[in-house]
């Protein structure tokens, strides 16, 4: 990856919150807790998940940066969705969180130096060694899937 291509992913990065708050609009409340089959996730699921998701990715990031090498592990979301009851936690205060966790990992990605980038690597439990730069593609990925994840609901939610 070319320091263009990642400057570019870096700052779609940090779009993510303005991304995810411009694609709720699209979506009335209403149907937030719909859920397209039984083994599905709502709307609502899907953001709770966001956070927790970047609640992760937060604390990988500083991993890299801080212990290169060091281990960080994988975690069921579908066990996280349903024990930790996904349906019943505060969405703004779950996209508020968001935000903030996006913001200090975004600030702190744009200060890492070119050596990091190319060698800084950590031990993922479930996919083994995982380098930074695949970190920053993950991350900048998630936002738009799930987005694109919660139009299928909302289409699905129409027709039903």
């Amino acid at each position: 990856m070319t320091i263009q291509e990642r400057n570019a992913l870096i700052e779609s990065y940090g779009n993510a919150y303005n991304l995810l708050v411009e694609a709720l609009k699209q979506f009335p409340k209403k149907m937030w807790q719909w859920k397209p089959a039984p083994e599905k996730w709502s709307i609502h699921e899907v953001i709770i998940h966001i956070t927790d998701s970047e609640a992760n990715s937060f604390v990988r990031c500083r991993r890299f940066v801080a212990e290169p090498g060091s281990g960080v592990y994988g975690y069921d979301e579908n066990k996280w969705a349903k024990n930790l009851d996904y349906h019943s936690q505060n969405i703004e205060e779950s996209v508020e969180l968001f935000k903030q966790l996006r913001k200090a990992s975004y600030d702190l990605i744009k200060t890492v130096n070119e050596k990091m980038w190319q060698t800084a690597t950590v031990q993922h439990s479930e996919n083994g060694v995982m380098k930074f730069e695949q970190w920053l593609k993950v991350y900048e990925e998630h936002i738009p899937v799930h987005i694109r994840q919660m139009q299928r609901n909302f289409e699905a939610w129409k027709n039903s």
